[in-house]
């Protein structure tokens, strides 16, 4: 059995700020910091085989804080970096809104009609995330932990649920640190827990 272990980085400044991320990088805030730690706290006991991490800054500092003392090393991967917004990179939705209604709305309702000019389109993620996370499991027989963002969670666990890209933002909602825990066994997926923050401590 593989033991996925899956969670999205720590509040950033551009979280605050409602700006989209992507591949650009935007430091954890005190607050963002203090969500990895509770996590740490809840993943103490839990050996894991290997840990996996987005290059992203903003994941692999919560990897790290996450692991603290642990003699496991990150193993940082391309391709769990968030998906790539292109020009929407560090604007505001409201910014988005006024120049590209049309494809945010898409976006965030239908994702599965979703063609930005610029940067990648879901089934783009879907492509380069699957492969990873097959890779993974066919490579481990035990605890596996995954930082990485929200739309890569969002691919994977849609993926496992076999949902329709269509479906892609269905419930629930994936807040920073928040835990998602798979089981693979065989052909046999047990989702254990999905978009879980019973760690948070405020």
């Amino acid at each position: 059995m593989t033991k996925l272990y899956i969670t999205r980085h720590g509040e950033t400044e551009w979280n605050l700020n409602n700006k989209m991320q992507g591949w650009k990088e935007s430091k954890l805030t005190s607050k963002g910091k203090k969500q990895a730690e509770w996590l740490g706290d809840r993943l103490e006991d839990i050996n894991f085989e290997a840990i996996y991490s987005s290059p992203l800054g903003r994941a692999l500092n919560t990897a790290e804080i996450i692991t603290d003392n642990r003699e496991t090393e990150i193993i940082i991967d391309q391709n769990l970096k968030e998906m790539n917004f292109g020009d929407w990179e560090g604007k505001t939705s409201s910014e988005i809104k006024s120049k590209d209604f049309d494809q945010y709305k898409k976006f965030w309702e239908k994702p599965h009609l979703f063609n930005g000019e610029t940067g990648e389109k879901f089934d783009d993620v879907r492509n380069r995330v699957i492969p990873v996370i097959d890779k993974i499991i066919s490579n481990h027989t035990n605890n596996i932990l995954i930082v990485t963002h929200t739309v890569i969670i969002k691919t994977i666990m849609a993926y496992f649920e076999q949902r329709a890209p269509s479906e892609l933002w269905d419930p629930p909602f994936i807040h920073q640190t928040c835990l998602n825990v798979i089981e693979v066994t065989d052909d046999q997926i047990d989702i254990i827990l999905h978009g879980d923050t019973s760690h948070y401590q405020e």
